[in-house]
């Protein structure tokens, strides 16, 4: 492992463990009392923790621009509060935390007031924070040090285990009507119920609003929702699914054909290897669809602007992440105005609000009746064929990118069968020809 790696570990600790303390102090004004505001029994809250690293990882070239790095961190913060909260929502069918009663919020996730925190707490991270602790932390020797951390990753994962049990049981006591539930919940049972109830009490003082009675005051109209249920309805994992396959495949036509039009150049635009797919266009129709399906009937004005914040944030992460994980910077705008280092620019972010107002206003209803008009079985099966099909794609890709990064910057000839396979079926041509605007990134 890098340091790199344990700097982040060691970071994410320091974090986590600092909002829990700030956690308990806000509930202990408030309530006159020591509650533990973890999710976990660890005097750690991971949202700060993940919050704070995704700041390293994705905001380290804006260090010196003030404005970018507040309106970059509020963007990163909003999106993993929003997600976080989506999830728990999802697993345990109540909000964790709710901001309905608070101005200019979205869903009761995030609200403007506490994402312009986090944007001063990014400030405050990438400026004074994270220097000084990680000078602290390598004051500590290497070997205690990476034991310490080992010790601490082990003990999370622990917890989240006995965690999970514990809200998995809540949860299943209002699925007993469901042959898998009762599976899951004789497991829970049997895990340790002393342990389960004592975490269960604990969440419930921490988080009054997981009081199971309301869970089970929505059993009925919840077991009416199940058997009257057409495929892939709302805005769920199967529809998600089906929609990020068309949306990659637009995107990828799209791309080509504006490429051809501008350039006169017909090339591709796809992002793996088979078949004729940009990853960037399908998640980022699930991210539109995903974050503003519940406001897909808001005026376009409005759809526009959040496409647009959204957009730009989101080709922003995309650009950091593939040149951390691949080395290969995928495009470059640097020659553009108005960009910001040459991973997103002006015009192409306001692309992204036109699109996100033509996938929710023209695109997605149609595509939305089409995929629910498919048989249950026939949906499931196709949608899980998709899914192996793709995990097996990008896999390839990822192995065939870097073994051309490898033959490219090492001019390292092949050790393994592995990388035999890939100088056969991936020559430099095959992969600059699928990838024409990939450049090598030194380190």
């Amino acid at each position: 492992m890098s340091s790199v790696f344990y700097d982040l570990v060691w970071l994410f600790f320091l974090y986590s463990f600092a909002g829990w303390l700030l956690e308990v102090l806000q509930a202990a004004v408030k309530r006159h009392k020591f509650v533990n505001r973890g999710l976990l029994n660890l005097p750690l809250c991971p949202i700060y923790g993940t919050v704070a690293v995704s700041y390293v990882i994705f905001l380290g070239e804006l260090k010196d621009q003030w404005f970018f790095l507040l309106l970059g961190g509020m963007i990163l913060s909003a999106f993993v509060e929003l997600l976080s909260g989506k999830l728990l929502e999802a697993i345990f069918h109540r909000k964790w935390w709710d901001y309905s009663q608070e101005r200019f919020q979205f869903e009761g996730y995030i609200c403007l007031k506490y994402t312009v925190i986090w944007g001063l707490f990014a400030l405050l991270c990438m400026k004074l924070l994270n220097p000084l602790l990680l000078s602290l932390g390598h004051l500590i020797p290497a070997l205690p040090r990476i034991i310490i951390l080992w010790v601490l990753i082990g003990l999370l994962v622990a917890d989240l285990i006995s965690s999970s049990a514990a809200i998995l049981q809540l949860r299943v006591r209002i699925r007993r009507f469901d042959a898998l539930g009762e599976e899951l919940g004789s497991f829970t049972d049997r895990l340790g119920n002393a342990l389960t109830r004592r975490i269960q009490r604990r969440m419930m003082k921490a988080y009054p609003n997981l009081e199971t009675e309301k869970l089970w005051k929505e059993k009925d109209s919840w077991l009416h929702r199940e058997k009257a249920a057409v495929f892939a309805q709302g805005c769920g994992f199967y529809k998600l699914t089906l929609l990020f396959f068309i949306g990659a495949f637009l995107g990828d036509i799209i791309e080509t054909i504006f490429c051809y039009v501008t350039a006169g150049v017909l090339m591709s635009r796809s992002s793996v290897v088979y078949g004729p797919f940009s990853i960037v266009w399908g998640l980022g129709c699930v991210l539109f669809t995903a974050i503003l399906y519940r406001w897909r009937d808001k005026s376009d004005r409005y759809i526009f602007l959040v496409g647009t914040i959204i957009g730009g944030a989101y080709e922003y992460a995309c650009s950091v992440f593939t040149e951390l994980v691949f080395g290969t910077v995928f495009w470059d705008y640097s020659h553009i105005p108005f960009n910001l280092g040459g991973r997103i620019n002006l015009l192409y972010c306001f692309f992204w609000g036109i699109a996100a107002v033509l996938w929710l206003k023209v695109l997605f209803p149609p595509l939305s009746n089409l995929i629910e008009k498919l048989p249950m079985k026939t949906g499931k099966l196709l949608t899980w064929a998709l899914v192996v099909f793709m995990v097996f794609n990008m896999a390839m890709s990822s192995l065939a990118l870097a073994r051309y990064t490898e033959r490219n910057t090492l001019d390292q000839p092949s050790q393994t069968p592995l990388g035999d396979f890939l100088d056969d079926h991936f020559p430099d041509e095959r992969v600059e020809r699928i990838y024409p605007n990939a450049i090598i990134v030194d380190d």
